[in-house]
């Protein structure tokens, strides 16, 4: 009996050091059933129309459903951890602004789950610079006239955001610096804080390009500067922040797709592997890139490499200005 098990166990240990054929055989033949895509943001943010456009093209491919499912709610966290507790089986995946989420996960007080620990990131999607933005009825026409309005009416501007979100953090970034203070109004994700200040309820506002250049484009929100290295192409005349008195400025939306910690690796290059083949395609490539979105094509490895270093320069970037996503 001892000899047998003795043999069963070797068996298995060659089996894994063979590079687990059964894995090799599931990622081969994945998918064969339903992918669920959950994005922890209300419907019509950045994430919700990048998972769209994809999702089409995936589903023409493999045959199978791609359902895209917003679970909104405590700053994105409970889709996440919806995730986070799904089988690693690459059926249900995350996409979200990589940024905002490990920005509230940072923040809780009690997190239930870890950002890297408890994900495999499976690559970053592309990247777009928030765009500052401001109804079209403020008497400012850039960045230096924001800051001037605002130093003459401390804590009378109000700022559009989600609660310890990328774009509520690039607005106390961006007021740390000026030595300005606003009034924060608190919204449920980019769609509302785009609406919010369309409508005129708020005065200005960080938010992404795929969700925000449609308003901007109408006419109904004035466009004072985006937050990139440098100038976006399709909005060449439009300054960074970093060109308008604050150098190194660069924020933005760095959407990209986790699978729960777990996940067959296999799996997960194939995912990569398809989704880098959709985001290269001229039609894709120029939707993206006209609307501010540059595709990216990060592999599992490069992009965990990636969040390791923005967590630790997160940190840092809480103690220097002392917030905690209250503001």
């Amino acid at each position: 009996m001892q000899f047998t098990q003795t043999l069963m166990g070797l068996a298995y240990i060659g089996l894994v050091m063979a590079g687990s054929p059964a894995l090799a055989q599931t990622a081969q033949n994945y998918p064969v059933k339903t992918i669920r895509v959950v994005v922890p943001f209300p419907p019509g943010g950045t994430s919700d129309v990048l998972g769209r456009i994809v999702g089409i093209k995936l589903t023409e491919k493999w045959g199978q459903q791609i359902l895209i499912e917003s679970r909104a709610g405590a700053g994105g966290m409970i889709g996440t951890e919806l995730v986070a507790r799904a089988q690693p089986d690459g059926y249900t995946l995350l996409l979200s602004d990589m940024r905002s989420i490990m920005i509230a996960n940072l923040l809780h007080p009690k997190p239930t789950f870890d950002y890297i620990r408890d994900f495999a990131p499976v690559m970053e999607m592309s990247y777009s610079p928030h765009l500052l933005g401001t109804h079209p009825s403020l008497p400012v026409k850039n960045v230096k006239e924001l800051i001037a309005l605002a130093k003459k009416r401390p804590g009378e501007l109000n700022f559009a955001a989600a609660i310890a979100g990328a774009p509520q953090l690039a607005g106390v970034e961006f007021a740390n610096r000026a030595g300005i203070r606003w009034t924060y109004i608190i919204g449920r994700g980019g769609m509302q804080t785009v609406m919010d200040v369309v409508s005129g309820q708020a005065d200005v506002m960080f938010n992404g390009m795929l969700a925000t250049l449609p308003q901007v484009q109408s006419g109904r929100l004035k466009l004072l500067a985006v937050t990139s290295a440098k100038r976006v192409a399709s909005l060449p005349d439009t300054p960074t922040i970093a060109e308008s008195g604050m150098p190194g400025f660069v924020t933005g939306s760095w959407q990209g797709i986790l699978a729960p910690a777990g996940t067959p690796p296999e799996i997960l290059a194939k995912i990569h592997a398809e989704i880098s083949r959709i985001l290269s395609t001229p039609d894709i490539k120029e939707k993206l890139m006209a609307q501010g979105a540059e595709p990216l094509n990060t592999p599992p490895a490069e992009t965990a490499k990636s969040l390791r270093e923005e967590r630790d320069r997160l940190v840092k970037l809480f103690q220097d200005t002392g917030y905690k996503g209250q503001q």
